[in-house]
C-alpha cells in the first residue's frame, strides 16, 4: 500500500484546526459558490459515519452526517485507514486538505476502491476505518458491513472527496478509475 502523500498535510491542517478551533470556508454544495465562512471544526460525537457496501467487490460507500445544530466543517478529504497497515487511501483526484462545510442535518458521501480480490500484491486486513476530519479518532467497520466479507484487500487504495450524494461520490470515483 501507498502512503498519502497529503497525509502529513492534513495532520498539519487538522493540529491548526485543532488549535483554533475554526477554520475559513468555501461552503460546498450547499451556498453560492463565494460564500465564505467561519466556522469551527465538526466535535466527533457531533457527527455520525457510516459504511456500506459499494455495489462492487472493491468498493465500499461511506457518509458521514451532522447531527449537530449547527453547521461546521470536517476535512474535504474522508480519512481512511486499514488495520495494521500505515497510511490511508488516496484522494481522487488528487488534492490537499480543505473544509467541507457541513449544515446542521446534512450528510455528506465518498466512495472508496481498495483492491481486487484477486490482485497478487494486495494486504488483506480485516477492516476499515472512517474519519471525516483527521483531527477525529473515527469508526471502524469490519470487511462484511462493507461487503467484503473475505477481508478488505488493500493496494494503492483511492477515496473520492466528500460528495452531495452517493450517486455523486459514485460517478466521482468511476470519473478517477476510468
Amino acid at each position: 500500500m501507498r502512503l498519502r502523500s497529503a497525509l502529513t498535510s492534513a495532520l498539519s491542517v487538522a493540529a491548526a484546526l485543532a488549535l483554533t478551533g475554526t477554520a475559513m470556508s468555501v461552503t460546498a454544495g450547499t451556498a453560492s459558490a463565494g460564500t465564505v465562512s467561519r466556522l469551527a471544526t465538526c466535535q466527533e460525537k457531533a457527527l455520525t459515519v457510516r459504511a456500506s457496501p459499494g455495489g462492487q467487490r472493491n468498493v465500499a460507500r461511506v457518509d458521514v452526517t451532522n447531527h449537530g445544530n449547527r453547521a461546521c466543517v470536517v476535512d474535504r478529504i474522508p480519512t481512511i485507514t486499514f488495520r495494521g497497515l500505515d497510511g490511508s487511501a488516496q484522494p481522487v483526484p488528487p488534492a490537499e486538505s480543505g473544509p467541507y462545510t457541513l449544515s446542521a442535518g446534512e450528510r455528506a458521501h465518498a466512495a472508496v476502491r481498495t483492491a481486487d480480490p484477486a490482485a497478487s500484491e494486495s494486504r488483506v486486513v480485516g477492516s476499515l476505518s472512517v474519519a471525516a476530519d483527521p483531527s477525529h479518532l473515527g469508526v471502524t467497520f469490519s470487511g462484511a458491513t462493507v461487503g467484503m466479507p473475505g477481508g478488505v484487500h488493500v493496494w494503492e487504495p483511492i477515496t473520492t472527496l466528500w460528495q452531495e450524494s452517493s450517486a455523486a461520490a459514485d460517478r466521482a470515483l468511476a470519473d478517477a478509475v476510468g
